[in-house]
């Protein structure tokens, strides 16, 4: 019991109204026909804003992903730095951090399977990350027929 006093679960929470920013971006550039800054990254259809809320959290250890998936299909997890602040900045290509998560389900499959060492390393660069942040952002990229309403994702720390 005293082992589970000391984890910390925090989930990934959709961030409609970023995302609906971040295509109206796309929509208003298409609209002027104007090129995006040279750099910026755009959302693709596929791809939403979801966020980590870590409230001043202090000496989180990365233990694992906890990444459900409903129905088969593939997510990419892609985390943002610290220098995207979305409310000033449009997001650029050079902010999108390295490696990224990369989980799917195959049919018939009942567990979600990932490439551990990347979402080890990449579970790692989050936990120095929340020392300094309040709140991460990450884009998901849904491929192979999944879509966001069929993923409960969470990152699990020990506090």
């Amino acid at each position: 019991m005293a082992t589970e006093a000391r984890m910390l679960e925090l989930p990934f929470i959709r961030d409609d109204q970023l995302t609906r920013c971040m295509r109206l971006r796309f929509q208003s550039l298409q609209q002027k026909n104007i090129r995006p800054q040279d750099g910026e990254k755009l959302l693709c259809p596929n791809e939403h804003i979801y966020r980590v809320d870590f409230i001043r959290q202090r000496n989180l250890r990365f233990l694992h992903w906890n990444i459900q998936l409903e129905t088969p299909g593939k997510v990419t997890v892609t985390g943002t730095s610290q220098h995207w602040t979305p409310d000033l900045t449009h997001l650029m290509n050079r902010q999108l951090l390295e490696p990224v998560g990369i989980f799917w389900k195959k049919p018939e499959a009942k567990e979600v399977e990932c490439n551990e060492a990347d979402a080890q390393e990449f579970g790692e660069r989050i936990a120095e990350l929340a020392q300094i942040r309040k709140v991460m952002y990450f884009l998901l990229a849904f491929t192979d027929g999944l879509e966001p309403a069929q993923l409960k994702g969470s990152i699990v720390f020990k506090a």
